[in-house]
């Protein structure tokens, strides 16, 4: 076994920190535009960030269980993580009328956060 369950919870946290740090750097930026554009890269990176905690809550939350069991829990996270981050944007977008721009620039420095996180951290 290459990873325990334990070690993919702490690198799933870690992943999720880093995210978090990024994103507010990024909404802290868009404060030089004003402060929705601000709130909307935000809300986007957040978006990002609250999708990949449920993804992992509901990936590494049950501890070992069996091969077709723990791929099943990925997929779910996967799905939960992305049906949490369309109905963001899309509540962003239509009912809070925030920035688009903003709001996807957030988004995919949430994207780009993890990636490089779960890449550098292993």
């Amino acid at each position: 076994m290459l990873n325990s369950v334990a070690a993919g919870r702490r690198l799933a946290l870690r992943a999720t920190a880093f995210q978090l740090g990024a994103v507010l750097l990024v909404a802290m930026a868009f404060l030089l535009w004003g402060t929705s554009q601000a709130l909307a890269a935000a809300v986007g990176g957040l978006a990002m960030v609250a999708g990949g905690w449920f993804a992992a809550r509901l990936a590494f939350g049950a501890g070992v269980t069996g091969a077709g069991t723990a791929m099943m829990r990925l997929l779910v996270g996967m799905l939960v993580k992305w049906v949490t981050v369309v109905v963001v944007l899309l509540l962003g977008i239509g009912v809070w009328k925030l920035p688009p721009l903003a709001l996807i620039a957030g988004t995919l420095t949430g994207m780009a956060a993890q990636a490089l996180a779960m890449a550098r951290l292993r």
